[in-house]
């Protein structure tokens, strides 16, 4: 287990933990969440060893073995497959033993350690490396003629998963993943979740994607006043918790307040008559004891809406056999050649539709929008727009074009010019740039703080019809809860690609899949978009017991042949009972697998009983018992939803266990 005991730190000036207890048990999903600038990249730090505390100790087993994502990667001619199996250390300590013992000259001793070199790599699982980093690159979106080539070839946000699947590959015991997310498309994101979900050590994860949190963790540890708090369950879970939290502290301190004002005003009574002098003095002195109750503070809401848009022509554009693309220049002679992403689009957009664009980093979600917005013109086709159509559009490169030696205020009043500065400053205060900071220059803002901004300028400009490309990346939970509240109450026409399911369901009502070279309508919901996805595009990415073959045999290093003894009927007999080992081995974390999920289902259907039975009581149906009513369905849907998720798992183990049998 990971134990934290009395732990204290502070980076300069500033205290970030302060007598921090708390216990994390082996095999635990957890998620890590706080505030920007809580504390939660220290705690990694501390946990990988690279920060110790002030004070205290974080201890966990010496033996584990410990995984993380390098946030840097050079740029080497390695391949990819191979700079993935990096991640496997063991393995490639011991593939560096054996490359030592068969340069050292022919004996046969030597030949024995070869052998058993061998059988190590065996137990390594050396046969199924490279169809285990293949399942793993494919899952998080690499193409299959793109596993061979060199890291350096690669963007730095494909290196990114280059480096999430190396600590993937990792047969670690404990595993640290820092906003996994943040470089992955919807259908990685989901392989991803599906991948954590049987991941048998102990994990922890930093993230801002709610949908995420909810389907990979059991535990969340929550940083807030400078103290770790453990909640069971998922991130909806700590939700509920920790509003029930707030109102019981809430009802308590003004249960406090009330009994102090009882107090002081007996005191004020009678503190000068001497016939109450004694009472009024021990009432002072309850008083002076009574402790100062601080009230559980949740964390600073911050909430916005869009102004009403301005009136909107229908349908607002219309896409006829548009090709949509970019137009190359030749670095020789100048000339231009064509490449299209997306072709022969048919697209009317009516106004008041509220559209999710699905598919993979790459496929053309973002060359589509920006032809709609006019940054880059149809190599094809007629594309017409509404008279008096008014686009607000976020997109990343959006954030990183604003002025960096300049303020919020300045950014506003370029483009209201002749608005009251008073004005601008009230709009802004709305989108938390309060004081001093609505005039300070943006560059030390966070990249939250910066997309805080580009928002408030879009919502300025009262759009009516809004195209946002990855709205949510750098914003945190709160930010993004804002975000997705306000686009829920947007009256005008959105259109919107976004790796955030939460946003997506709260935010739209029909998708889109863009998807080889084309756009296609899909009819269904996010479910039903994973449930295709795994089905037609991932499958051959799922994890599953690869069968030891000759051919995955002859790809490992080949050791240098030993005279060979007379196989007899006692080696024969040993090398049967070697064969079974091996095979109980296979079986043995497989069994243990599926006694693990049997022991969940019991749990759950316990619960699940436990919760019908409350139900069946018609008492709980009284408008006094609203509130536990909503508890009780909100817990049934999740024990619903876990239990299949949990059956679908043991399914899933006992087939790899036939295949071992």
């Amino acid at each position: 287990m990971i134990r934290l005991q009395q732990v204290v730190l502070a980076r300069g000036i500033k205290p970030l933990f302060d007598s921090v207890d708390v216990t994390l048990n082996p095999g635990d999903k957890i998620g890590l969440i706080g505030s920007n600038g809580a504390g939660k990249s220290s705690l990694f730090a501390m946990l990988r060893g690279e920060l110790h505390p002030d004070q205290g100790s974080i201890d966990f087993p010496a033996k584990w073995q410990l995984a993380h994502v390098a946030q840097e990667t050079p740029p080497l001619e390695r391949s990819a497959i191979d700079y993935a199996i990096d991640g496997d250390v063991a393995l490639r300590k011991l593939e560096a033993q054996l490359a030592e013992l068969e340069a050292q000259p022919e004996s046969y001793e030597n030949g024995i350690a070869i052998g058993n070199m061998y059988g190590a790599l065996a137990d390594a699982d050396a046969y199924t490396v490279r169809p285990r980093a293949e399942q793993l690159l494919l899952g998080l979106g690499f193409k299959i003629n793109e596993l061979e080539q060199p890291v350096a070839s690669f963007s730095g946000g494909w290196r990114m998963r280059l480096n999430l699947a190396q600590a993937l590959m990792c047969k670690s015991d404990l595993l640290l993943l820092d906003e996994p997310t943040n470089h992955l498309d919807l259908d990685a994101i989901i392989w991803l979740e599906d991948w954590l979900k049987r991941y048998e050590g102990t994990l922890i994860i930093i993230s801002h994607d709610r949908d995420f949190l909810d389907g990979v963790v059991n535990v969340i540890v929550h940083i807030d006043e400078r103290k770790l708090k453990r909640y069971g369950g998922n991130y909806s879970g700590f939700e509920r918790q920790r509003a029930a939290q707030l109102e019981l502290a809430q009802g308590m301190l003004e249960k406090q307040n009330r009994k102090r004002a009882h107090l002081q005003s007996f005191i004020d009574r009678f503190k000068a008559k001497a016939s109450k002098a004694k009472q009024a003095q021990s009432r002072i002195k309850a008083l002076a004891r009574m402790e100062e109750m601080a009230p559980l503070r949740a964390a600073a809401e911050f909430s916005f809406e869009f102004r009403e848009p301005l009136s909107a022509p229908n349908p607002m554009l219309v896409m006829e056999d548009v090709d949509c693309g970019y137009r190359i220049e030749s670095e020789t002679d100048h000339s231009f050649t064509e490449k299209k992403i997306v072709g022969d689009v048919k697209f009317t957009l009516q106004i008041g539709q509220r559209i999710g664009l699905l598919g993979v980093n790459g496929a053309g979600k973002s060359t589509l929008i920006k032809t709609i917005v006019g940054d880059i013109a149809p190599l094809n086709g007629v594309m017409q727009t509404g008279k008096g159509l008014s686009i607000g559009y976020f997109a990343q490169h959006q954030v990183e074009m604003l002025r960096h030696d300049e303020s919020p205020l300045w950014h506003l009043a370029h483009i209201a010019p002749d608005v009251r500065e008073q004005e601008l400053r009230n709009f802004l205060g709305g989108f938390n740039f309060p004081g001093t900071m609505v005039t300070s220059p943006i560059k030390p803002f966070s990249g939250g703080e910066k997309a805080r901004l580009a928002l408030a300028m879009i919502v300025w400009q009262r759009p009516n019809l809004l195209l946002l490309d990855e709205p949510t990346n750098h914003l945190d939970l709160e930010t993004r809860e804002a975000l997705t509240d306000a686009l829920a109450q947007f009256e005008g026409t959105l259109v919107v690609v976004s790796h955030d399911r939460h946003l997506l369901r709260a935010t739209t009502d029909q998708f889109i899949i863009v998807a080889d070279g084309k756009l296609q309508p899909f009819d269904g919901d996010l479910d039903d978009y994973k449930d295709w996805l795994f089905k037609n595009k991932l499958e051959k990415a799922n994890p599953a017991l690869p069968e030891k073959t000759k051919a995955q045999e002859a790809a490992l290093p080949q050791a240098k042949p030993v005279p060979a003894a007379k196989v007899d009927d006692k080696e024969q007999r040993k090398r049967d009972a070697d064969e079974r080992t091996r095979l109980a081995n296979l079986r043995k974390p497989i069994e243990t697998r599926i006694k693990r999920l049997e022991e969940q289902m019991a749990k759950l259907n316990i619960k699940k009983k436990d919760i019908d039975a409350q139900l069946e009581d018609g008492e709980i149906y009284n408008d006094a018992n609203k509130e536990k009513l909503k508890a009780l369905l909100l817990d049934q849907a999740y024990v619903v939803k876990e239990l299949g998720q949990i059956e679908a798992d043991w399914l899933e183990q006992q087939e790899f266990l036939e295949a071992v049998e």
